[in-house]
């Protein structure tokens, strides 16, 4: 009893470290627009998002690897910490500049936390319970990513914007408490080297890409020679670490976790479904706030039934990752995301919210399946000494899917509103009524802002948001689809319990832990 409270609090200590880290980045996207009405230097404000992208992306495998080496508490210990700080000093920033620095250091910390999280999550829970506690985790990771625009609005307007940081300590501390003082793991780590030109040339990588999809189309043109330094010298250090890990004795990412089925194809699926998942939860509340005339509120809660059928899903999913294999779980997946996918490319200003909540359940079910069967798949097969450096690198790729997804569709998106309204405005008849961008309409279509608006404005605005979107969304449907092929490589194998096992053949026994 006493070791199974242990673990109960193990396994809090780690979800908890998991919503934080998920959290951050949607929280912090919903109160920008105060904090840059409160700090100023709108021209800058790409920086807050794209300082914490950077380092957490880059960090990741980083620390998978490390974590591999000298063991998992330390460096989870550490991300914790350092996000923490992070969060203060966000919460104290009197700049944009400053606030960019600092966000920098939480995702330091971030880098730590979700990779780590599930590698402890698979050294300590029996074999005959991972699909169950991965469904948890999973549930957790989706449910944090979705609820974040609402938790984050909510803050905003009620409190302020600095609690967005705050809130995350006594979250962050109990979860520091209970892995420092309830996590025993194994003193014998194997000693290996560390990676310094693999390290160096995927940082060098991951910052040039990161840097030239924020600055792309909004500070910078694509063509322009900022953004081709930035993509050359992002290619230049790709092949520099590719080139690395081919020298390296015990490199960052290993070839040879490639060299399993079970293992490429899961990480090439999380890209996948990282952009397609991205684009749902970022723009379904714009739709609703600029084309249905919601309240920023009540652009977020329409998030929920996303969240609702991404938990069941994953819970389920992982659940079924016991019964049969991981390819079957994830066909079902795919197609019920595809189709989901599908259905909100139909969506238009007259589309009742009933059967708005219905495509995103739909969706939300397809996607759900994703955070847990992954995160196991990518895992399984590997002994403990790879376990950090292969979850590191499916959360790695899953987050690289999710930022250039959102930066492709995102371009799309403002290209097709760009020549809608300028279709709709053609000669500046009534387009002064807008005020500003044509490119930045979501904070000229507020509830007070509409009631402004002359009716025929408003009516071409909405139609050209609406189109915008909802021909975006058709593109969203290419990476559900890319990740339906995928998944049907992912092989036969699928989570080996001990007593089923027990009753094979050696030979068959032995063949279960690995990739078929």
């Amino acid at each position: 009893m006493v070791r199974r409270n242990r673990i109960g609090l193990i396994l809090a200590g780690l979800m908890l470290g998991i919503f934080v880290a998920a959290i951050d980045n949607t929280v912090v996207g919903t109160a920008m627009a105060t904090i840059v009405s409160d700090l100023g230097d709108y021209d800058k404000i790409v920086w807050v998002t794209s300082a914490y992208l950077v380092t957490e992306m880059a960090g990741m495998p980083i620390f998978g690897k490390l974590s591999d080496m000298y063991g998992r508490k330390r460096f989870f210990i550490f991300g914790i910490a350092v996000f923490l700080l992070g969060s203060i000093l966000c919460g104290t920033a009197n700049g944009i500049v400053e606030l960019s620095i600092y966000r920098a250091i939480q995702g330091i910390g971030g880098g730590a936390l979700m990779p780590i999280a599930f590698t402890i999550l698979f050294d300590v829970v029996p074999v005959e319970k991972r699909g169950s506690m991965s469904g948890i985790f999973g549930a957790v990771f989706g449910t944090s990513s979705l609820i974040g625009p609402l938790l984050g609005a909510y803050i905003t307007d009620h409190i302020d914007w600095r609690w967005i940081f705050y809130i995350n300590l006594p979250i962050g501390i109990v979860s520091l408490i209970f892995i420092i003082f309830f996590y025993h793991e194994s003193r014998h780590h194997e000693k290996q080297r560390i990676d310094w030109w693999g390290a160096s040339t995927l940082v060098g990588a991951v910052v040039c890409l990161m840097f030239a999809l924020e600055f792309g189309g909004q500070q910078y043109a694509w063509d322009s020679t900022f953004i081709t330094a930035l993509f050359a010298g992002a290619g230049l250090l790709l092949a520099a670490f590719l080139y690395a890990e081919t020298k390296a004795s015990d490199p960052i990412i290993s070839y040879d976790m490639f060299k399993k089925r079970l293992f490429a194809s899961s990480t090439l699926a999380a890209l996948f479904y990282g952009a397609a998942f991205i684009t749902f939860a970022m723009y379904i509340p714009i739709f609703v706030q600029g084309v249905n005339g919601g309240s920023a509120t009540n652009s977020g809660l329409v998030l929920l039934p996303l969240t609702l059928g991404s938990v069941v899903s994953a819970q389920f999913g992982a659940v079924l990752s016991m019964k049969t294999s991981y390819r079957n779980v994830m066909i079902v997946s795919a197609v019920i995301l595809t189709t989901g996918a599908y259905l909100l490319s139909t969506i238009e200003p007259d589309t009742s919210r009933a059967l708005l909540v219905t495509y995103l359940v739909i969706t939300g079910v397809g996607v759900g399946f994703s955070f847990s069967v992954l995160g196991m798949s990518s895992m399984h097969g590997f002994s403990e000494r790879q376990r950090g450096s292969a979850s590191a690198t499916m959360s790695f790729i899953r987050s690289l899917g999710m930022t250039v997804g959102l930066t492709v569709f995102g371009i799309l998106q403002r290209n097709t509103l760009g020549t809608k309204m300028s279709d709709a405005f053609a000669g500046g008849e009534g387009a002064g009524a807008v005020g500003g961008s044509f490119s930045n309409l979501r904070e000229s279509l507020t509830p007070e802002k509409r009631a402004q608006l002359p009716p025929d404005v408003l009516n071409k605005i909405i139609d050209a948001m609406s189109s915008s979107i909802t021909h975006m969304f058709k593109w969203a449907i290419v990476p559900a689809a890319l990740a339906l092929v995928v998944v049907f490589f992912m092989g036969r194998s699928r989570l080996e319990l001990p007593e089923r096992a027990a009753g094979k053949k050696p030979g068959r026994a032995v063949a279960s832990e690995k990739t078929k």
